[in-house]
């Protein structure tokens, strides 16, 4: 049995892979700048928010969909999916984070192989038909490299909290070992959100952040931001 997989999962859940998630917050800078985070406990609060009220209930749902989808050829669903996360996805600002570094990472995958099914979504795209978020072009990624569904969703998972820890740690000051802390105790929230998006079909994909949305609006007029989200 190939190691390579594993090696994939690693590699596509790595914050050196350079899609541009560095230059993103999902709204963590506006929480600092109105003083709704600050510490470690507080970070942990909004981060558990994230994965059992958005990533769970809908990045990853529409990214093992995109994954069945693309592991049998079927491009008409990847775009599906693709089509459905962007109507649950309420912040702007999330949007076009979303559609950036999914576009980064499809441009990385395709210079480093060539794939009939990601070129075919890459074209669909292009043509509008489909916006490109990032957990769908993941989930279609993993599964033209074997990457498993479930390896897919952790790596997803681990990639987003690892990105908001180091937005934290530039924003918060965070030294490295609470960072690493904090993504310890948030382990059986991530395997928590992951076993929920099992369970869930496209119709079933929900996002509630309310506070998260209110607060990304207003970070699209604050005058000086650090981040893009």
């Amino acid at each position: 049995m190939s190691d390579d997989p594993t090696l994939e999962a690693f590699r596509l859940a790595d914050s050196f892979l350079p899609i541009g998630t560095n230059s993103i917050s999902y709204g963590l800078e506006q929480f600092v700048q109105e003083g709704r985070i600050e510490g470690d406990a507080d970070l942990r609060a909004l981060l558990e928010t994230y994965l059992r009220n958005q990533i769970g209930t809908a990045d990853l749902v529409a990214l093992r969909a995109a994954h069945a989808a693309a592991r049998d050829g079927e491009i008409p669903g990847v775009c599906d999916a693709d089509r459905r996360l962007e109507a649950v996805t309420l912040p702007a600002e999330f949007r076009d984070s979303a559609t950036h570094s999914g576009a980064r990472l499809l441009s990385l995958q395709r210079d480093l192989r060539s794939d009939p099914v990601l070129a075919d979504y890459a074209d669909r795209i292009d043509a509008g038909a489909a916006p490109g978020f990032h957990p769908v072009v993941l989930g279609a990624v993993a599964a033209t490299t074997d990457v498993s569904e479930e390896a897919a969703c952790l790596a997803c998972c681990h990639g987003f909290v690892t990105g908001l820890l180091g937005a934290a740690q530039r924003l918060l000051s965070i030294g490295h070992t609470a960072t690493q802390r904090a993504l310890e105790d948030l382990h059986p929230v991530i395997h928590e959100a992951v076993a929920d998006s099992a369970e869930r079909t496209l119709d079933d994909m929900t996002s509630f952040t309310p506070l998260v949305d209110v607060l990304s609006a207003d970070h699209e007029r604050a005058d000086r931001r650090l981040f893009l989200s």
